[in-house]
């Protein structure tokens, strides 16, 4: 069994050694160590809280957003609504403009119907005038006694007149 107990000058050595060790560690390694993990819990802590800072000014630039977007929509509603009032103002303007102007070609139409039809009851007379001055001169050179025979000449030259109205006795 002497291979497995340590003899006593090792065992005062190793703890000779140990401490030692633990002396020069605590002397030049333990503030260090001490002072890295205490800036890393630092630097942690300063994380989690610009972590937690950045996380509430997202949820605040979220809620910015959504204002500004209902904001935005309430404004392209309103622009649409003018829109829509501007075009049914410019259509019923242009149909009220059309309707004026078509009232006003109809009644020139009107007046120009009117003019002509003057016109044409005017020559109508004329020619009624001149029919009945052939017809009587025509009488007249005939001279006849019997109205039948003046009946038959009228209508013959009436059918004479409305065949060749041009040509006049």
């Amino acid at each position: 069994m002497g291979l497995v107990t340590p003899a006593i000058g090792l065992v005062f050595w190793m703890l000779v050694t140990f401490t030692l060790l633990l002396v020069i560690l605590k002397k030049f390694a333990w503030k260090p160590i001490l002072s890295s993990i205490k800036e890393r819990e630092e630097t942690i802590e300063n994380a989690l809280s610009q972590a937690e800072r950045a996380k509430e000014d997202m949820a605040r630039l979220q809620g910015e957003n959504l204002a500004l977007l209902a904001e935005a929509r309430q404004e392209r509603d309103l622009m649409m609504r003018e829109a829509k009032e501007i075009k049914e103002k410019i259509i019923s303007d242009a149909k009220g403009l059309a309707d004026e102007e078509a009232k006003k070609l109809i009644a020139r139409a009107n007046d120009e119907i009117n003019k002509q039809k003057f016109a044409a009851m005017e020559e109508l007379k004329k020619e009624v005038a001149s029919f009945s001055v052939q017809i009587a001169e025509k009488l007249v050179q005939a001279k006849l006694e019997d109205n039948a025979a003046q009946q038959a000449l009228i209508a013959n030259h009436l059918s004479d007149l409305t065949k060749n109205p041009s040509a006049k006795a």
